[in-house]
């Protein structure tokens, strides 16, 4: 008997992660084991976590049934124990979720939105648009293969950020 696999249901990212790479110290990248945080996983241990939402209202803010949450937040938690209890990098990246709100204006239906994840052709995930000054603003159209983080902000020498 052959099951179909249920879709993906998009989840709702609040907070895109301001670091997408952690190690352990003095070890070189060359010999660790890494281990792939998805940027949903990354989410439901900020939300339960870090905002102390109970997995009902975390799901909801996530538009994910509570139970997916669940099985999100124990699979995000397995992976960060086994990265510290055998010193492995985690990378945070890719998943299947959507953003809203990334001119700033907040909720759900009041900002343009980006999905990123499966069937993009990139991965686990598609690279953001911009590239963006924390400091003041400015703005540029991120280039493919180019970190933002490996970029100075023109106008302040700022280091630049996803956007």
């Amino acid at each position: 008997m052959h099951n179909m696999a249920r879709p993906f249901k998009c989840r709702q990212i609040w907070s895109n992660p301001n670091f997408h790479y952690f190690k352990p110290r003095a070890v070189p990248l060359a010999i660790l084991k890494e281990i792939i945080l998805t940027v949903d996983e990354a989410e439901t241990l900020r939300l339960k976590d870090l905002e102390k939402l109970d997995q009902i209202e975390a799901a909801e803010k996530m538009n994910i049934h509570q139970s997916t949450f669940q099985r999100t937040l124990t699979r995000a938690r397995e992976k960060v124990s086994d990265a510290i209890i055998n010193g492995k990098a985690i990378k945070i990246q890719g998943g299947n979720y959507k953003m809203p709100g990334l001119d700033q204006t907040g909720p759900l239906g009041q900002g343009p939105f980006t999905g990123r994840g499966r069937g993009r052709g990139q991965g686990f995930g598609a690279p953001p648009v911009n590239c963006v000054c924390p400091n003041c603003g400015y703005q540029e159209t991120k280039k493919p293969g180019v970190p933002c983080a490996s970029l100075v902000c023109p106008k302040c020498n700022a280091r630049m950020v996803r956007g």
